[in-house]
């Protein structure tokens, strides 16, 4: 089963670190393989290196 996703601008339901797992777009997400550390009711960021909006994933 695939882990939930978070859309960009959605609040993060838990403190957590995520990372990229696709693009909304469906671009390449490939490069991005940033983590970063958002706090709960914080809202989720737009993709670290191509500054679009992404889906995340909790990676801890």
């Amino acid at each position: 089963m695939a882990d939930k996703t978070y859309k960009t601008g959605e609040k993060a339901p838990e403190t957590g670190t995520y990372k990229v797992d696709s693009l909304v777009n469906g671009g390449d997400s490939s490069n991005d393989n940033t983590e970063v550390r958002v706090e709960k009711d914080e809202s989720f960021p737009p993709s670290p290196s191509s500054n679009e909006a992404a889906y995340w994933v909790k990676v801890s």
